[in-house]
Order: C-alpha cells, then structure tokens, then sequence
C-alpha cells in the first residue's frame, strides 16, 4: 500500500526508503511483531473463551502431555496469519503475481487448517476431523492453481516450467509435468510442517529459520546484478517474497513470545499447514525445490519418520521409533522437551547454511 502512496506522492516522506526491497522487508518484520504483540493477549483470551477445555490432547502421545500441556487453547496459527497479513497489504508492492500466488496459498492452507482445528474441538478428539482424503484434494487443488499461475509468471523462459538443479546450472525442463511437482512439494511441507509441531516452540523456529532464508533466496534470485554474480537462475519479480518472509518472520517472533514453553497458545494445524504451505510455494517461486529439501531438513526427517514407521508396521508389524513423528521418540527415551526443541533448532541451523552454501558452490 505504500508503495502506491510513493508514487501517487512524489513528495511522500521516506519516499526513496519504500522503494528499497530491504527497507520494506524489514518494516515488515517490525510491524509483524509489533501487531501480535500488541492483539496476541486479546486473540488468545477470545480463544480460551471459546474452545473452553483448549485443544485435545493424543491419548497415545507421552504421559506428560496430558498433564502440562491439557487446556492450552489452539488456533494460534490465526495470531500469525492476521500479522502477516496485516504488515504485507502495508509493505509490499500488491502488483506482484508472485506475492499474491505465494500468500493466496498460505492463507488457504489456513483456512483448512482452521476448519481442522474447529472440528477437533468441537468434536473434543486429537483425531476426530474431516476427512483426509478430502483435506488432500483441497492442499493440492490450491497446489496445483499456484503452480500454474507460477509457470505462467515467468513466460517464455526456460525456467517457467522448468526443475533448476542445486550447484549446477542446468535446469531439467518438465512441462506441465511441472504443475504436479510443485503442487506435490507445497502439499508435502504443508503437511511435513504439521506433522513437526508437537511441542512448545519446535514448529515456529525452525519454519522461521526457513523461510527467513527462502527470503533471501527470493531477494537474490530476483535480482538481476547478485542472480549474474552468484550464477543462479533469475526469476523477475520474485524479490517482493522478501517482504512477505520478512513479515512472517515478525509475526512468528511474536507468536513464539506466546508459544515459548509453558505454551499460553498452540499454533494449530491453522498455523502449522499454513507455514509448511508458505514455505514450499515459494520453493516453487524461486526454482529452489530441491534446495528445500535441505533447507526444511528437520521437516523432510520428522515426515520420513511417520512413513518409515507407518510401512515397518503394517508390513512387518514392527516399529522402528518408541513413537512417531520422530520428537516423541525422543521423549520416550527421556529427553525433556527443552533438549529436543533446542537441539532441532540447532540443526534447522545447520541445514539452512548448508542450503546457503548451494548459492555459491557451482
């Protein structure tokens, strides 16, 4: 919206700083933080009036959950999604296709998500929600549609339909072959995202840590002068992305004042498949699909837990894990749940400077 006002008024205070990419992403993150921190109380209140006894607990997940974490209200997810919102409609220039794309996502993600959570609630079971089968038709139907727009966006180009491999600079060219992989990588976060959230804090940093580096990416690779020096693929327009990364990371930031253990709030499949939506769609944008896989790591090894055990199970009848998704095993082998939501973060570190490191190894 302020880019308009900069150019409907040439004398517009600050008029040069909106024009920067940078300047917006970081009022961006600024205003994210500043909107849930100052409607988060007032958001959760509304919700623990609401869902009364709060979100329902796993009755298989570990004991102690059903003793810390039982009356914690959820939906918390709608606390980022009204800060990012709020802070992107302000910073960012709504002329970008890929702006809107990566957002309409994002926000319809969460409305699957929010009706997921409405129907645990009131049916007052961790399990009991619509069916999974339809939830998947509707995460790809959105999946694919982003695609589309995505490959029509970038024209031409070799790169409209095209796979670009990390350290190296060739692009595999798939077709519309291109609009079933990138819906199966947005539908994969979404739902990889969602599997991870389980404890206080474990989903909202490592999602931040991610996305605040698809940010970057999306500022790089939209960029003319740093896509030639690093020798990575240009995408026109994708550098608006950087705005909205910088305003999600603001809105998590404020969420985790809230979702730090003892949690006041939990994000919800509202929040979870929200982010994991966000985060693959502007994979996709970026022609950084298989970077992602590193980069959402942590993501891509709680899911593969659940398939591994899932398939062992009903083929051979054993687990592999005490309990899946993988940060349960964890805490039925003792870890405290301190231990392992630091020890993710640290390595959702570590793999987003190993997806870094791609930028430059070629």
């Amino acid at each position: 919206m302020l880019t308009f006002l900069a150019e409907l008024l040439p004398n517009f205070p600050g008029q040069n700083l909106v024009s920067y990419i940078t300047f917006r992403a970081g009022a961006a993150t600024l205003t994210a933080l500043l909107f849930v921190f100052l409607f988060g109380p007032a958001i959760i209140s509304a919700l623990r009036v609401r869902q009364g006894k709060g979100q329902p607990i796993r009755a298989d997940g570990p004991p102690t959950h059903l003793l810390t974490k039982k009356g914690t209200p959820t939906m918390g997810g709608l606390m980022i999604l009204f800060g990012l919102l709020v802070s992107t409609l302000l910073w960012a220039d709504l002329r970008n296709v890929y702006l809107w794309t990566v957002l309409a996502v994002t926000i319809g993600y969460g409305l699957i998500g929010l009706t997921d959570d409405i129907l645990k609630i009131r049916n007052a079971s961790a399990n009991t929600n619509f069916s999974g089968r339809l939830r998947l038709i509707l995460e790809f139907a959105i999946a694919a549609a982003a695609c589309w727009v995505i490959m029509r966006a970038g024209g031409d180009t070799e790169l409209a339909d095209g796979l670009a491999i990390p350290f190296f600079t060739e692009v595999i060219p798939l077709g519309w072959f291109f609009v079933p992989f990138g819906a199966l990588v947005i539908a994969g976060f979404g739902n990889a995202v969602n599997l991870t959230d389980g404890l206080d804090g474990l989903a909202i940093v490592p999602a931040m840590i991610a996305l605040a580096t698809f940010g970057l990416f999306a500022y790089l690779v939209g960029n003319t002068l740093y896509s030639e020096y690093l020798q990575i693929h240009y995408v026109a327009g994708t550098g608006e992305l950087a705005v909205l990364a910088g305003a999600l990371l603001g809105a998590g930031l404020g969420f985790l004042w809230f979702n730090a253990p003892p949690a006041a709030i939990f994000m919800g499949d509202t929040g979870s498949l929200a982010l994991g939506g966000m985060l693959g769609a502007m994979a996709v944008a970026t022609k950084h699909e298989i970077v992602a896989l590193i980069v959402g790591g942590l993501f891509v090894l709680e899911t593969v837990s659940v398939i591994m055990q899932v398939t062992s199970y009903r083929l051979f009848g054993k687990r592999i894990f005490r309990m899946a998704p993988l940060h349960h095993h964890f805490e039925h082998r003792g870890w405290t749940e301190p231990q392992i939501v630091i020890r993710f973060w640290i390595i959702a570190g570590m793999l987003a400077l190993i997806g870094l490191s791609s930028l430059k190894l070629r």
